[in-house]
């Protein structure tokens, strides 16, 4: 093998245009509901564990500043996802619930592959709330296949 030949043959493939079109539309499109999906969970687990989502709460647990959460929130409550009543807590609606258990269900297959593996669990958990944004449908399947057949001794 000559070293003109070695040097194209470590060269990736470059895909066709339609396919690399779609690969970034769908990683804009996941990233745009990354938030969505973030926040809405948030306001679930709030409520799950305390019985109220505010504001102030989602702030602290983000990192964030006030006015960022707000118009999150603007959003969401546009989007039909959430219900804000003046002086009371966020609510989530039929549409932000069934969002928010699909999410943690994403998150819990994801985290759970990713033990399985080998990865150790503090960093399982924060690959996990990247990785359940991106990982499409069919790969989602795949990992909880692999669950299913590791049994219940590799989950997280």
């Amino acid at each position: 093998m000559t070293a003109s030949s070695r040097k194209s043959a470590n060269k990736p493939s470059l895909v066709d245009a339609d396919t690399h079109v779609e690969s970034f539309r769908q990683t804009r499109s996941n990233r745009r509901n990354e938030l969505i999906e973030d926040y809405v969970e948030l306001i679930d687990d709030l409520i799950l564990h305390g019985g109220e989502a505010r504001q102030v709460d989602i702030v602290q647990r983000l990192g964030v500043a006030q006015p960022t959460v707000a118009k999150m929130l603007k959003r969401l409550a546009s989007d039909g996802f959430i219900q804000q009543k003046r002086y009371r807590g966020i609510f989530l609606t039929e549409a932000g619930k069934a969002l928010a258990a699909k999410s943690r269900e994403r998150h819990r297959i994801v985290e759970g592959f990713l033990r399985a593996v080998g990865v150790g669990e503090e960093a399982a958990r924060i690959d996990a709330e990247g990785i359940e944004h991106h990982v499409s449908d069919e790969t989602l399947a795949v990992f909880k296949a692999f669950l299913d057949k590791a049994g219940p001794t590799s989950r997280a």
